[in-house]
């Protein structure tokens, strides 16, 4: 046998060994991803009467303590659970600045609910939920009495000129509305057919009461001007006023003062807009502003937006539409109005 040959037999050899080896270890099949766990629905109200016990417990309380007004907010975390802000001065938009409040928490045993904020105050909540008694650690008493604020703006009249965009009776001005029949009152998830630029708006929202949710999980909604710009809509009572809370153009400017209202309860937004400008170029010479009042109370002054906020579409020099972002929350509007500052299309 040549030298040759034998050398082509090795080759042979050792690709067949090659070719048998890879056969032999092939490569682990992927894993498969776990299926997504459904999503779970957290225990939504929409009617005081349809609402748990805890229900009753929650909301605003006001007193003195040492001749000086003292406000208190009771948030319900459901099944007897609560947090507590205490807050010297009054309730916001009435006396508090919010910079001097006490949280604290609660819970209910038997026929009382127990307060206990830090190491300053600690209290009761009746039965019926409408008396807190407590004390303060330097032997102080007060008494603080269950008040239901109602905004100033609520039920506003259209002025003469304005464009009436939902007053319970036809959707005509959205698109694929989804109406109440029985309350009148227009769901989130649609938006105007007609496009503004510059307007005043004037609405009002009514939130679910989600004891067990929290954060952007409680009541979210939004009303995204031109579908650039979002005024954040949740159920943020209670809360210090953040950047993605109730009252804020979402993500970018918190209130100067969380204004919310605790949930069922009806609310309104005021809102001014002042779109943003642009050269014949395309390039933005004004930004955007926006002034909103919450409940009657200034919320936003003249803010000026940095650019689009979360979700919404890029700025531009054309109008846009109003939009009542849907959310996966049965958040619902009424009396919505606009008085047009601008040529629409």
């Amino acid at each position: 046998m040549t030298s040759h040959l034998r050398t082509g037999i090795l080759l042979l050899v050792v690709v067949a060994l090659t070719a048998y080896a890879g056969a032999a270890d092939p490569p682990a099949p992927k894993k498969k991803k776990a299926p997504k766990e459904p999503r779970k629905e957290l225990p939504t109200y929409l009617t005081p009467e349809s609402a748990p016990p805890d229900f009753q417990i929650q909301g605003e309380f006001l007193g003195d303590l040492a001749g000086k007004k003292l406000g208190c907010q009771v948030i319900s975390d459901g099944d007897g659970n609560f947090r507590c802000v205490f807050l010297p001065g009054g309730l916001p938009g009435a006396g508090s600045d919010n910079k001097d409040r006490v949280e604290g928490k609660g819970k209910t045993n038997g026929d009382k609910t127990d307060l206990s904020a830090g190491t300053t105050y600690a209290a009761t909540i009746s039965a019926d939920g409408q008396t807190i008694e407590g004390g303060t650690t330097n032997g102080q008493s007060f008494t603080l009495h269950k008040v239901h604020r109602k905004s100033p703006e609520e039920g506003a009249k259209p002025p003469p000129g304005a464009i009436v965009l939902f007053d319970g009776t036809n959707g005509d001005a959205w698109e694929n509305p989804h109406i109440d029949e029985q309350r009148h009152l227009i769901m989130a998830g649609t938006k105007t057919k007609r496009k503004f630029q510059d307007f005043t708006l004037h609405l009002e929202f009514y939130l679910p009461y989600k004891p067990t949710a929290h954060e952007q999980e409680r009541a979210n909604s939004g009303i995204y001007i031109q579908d650039r710009y979002e005024v954040q809509v949740l159920d943020s009572f209670g809360l210090p006023g953040e950047f993605n809370e109730c009252g804020a153009l979402y993500r970018q400017v918190k209130p100067l003062v969380n204004m919310c209202f605790p949930p069922l309860t009806w609310q309104t937004y005021d809102i001014d807009f002042q779109a943003a400008r642009f050269d014949e170029s395309g390039k933005k010479t004004k930004p955007a502003v926006v002034t909103v009042r919450q409940n009657g109370v200034l919320v936003q002054d003249h803010t000026e937006l940095k650019d689009k906020t979360g979700g919404g579409q890029k700025e531009g020099p054309q109008p846009g539409p109003i939009q009542l972002q849907g959310h996966n929350n049965p958040v619902f509007y009424r009396n919505i109005w606009i008085i047009d500052k601008s040529n629409p299309t």
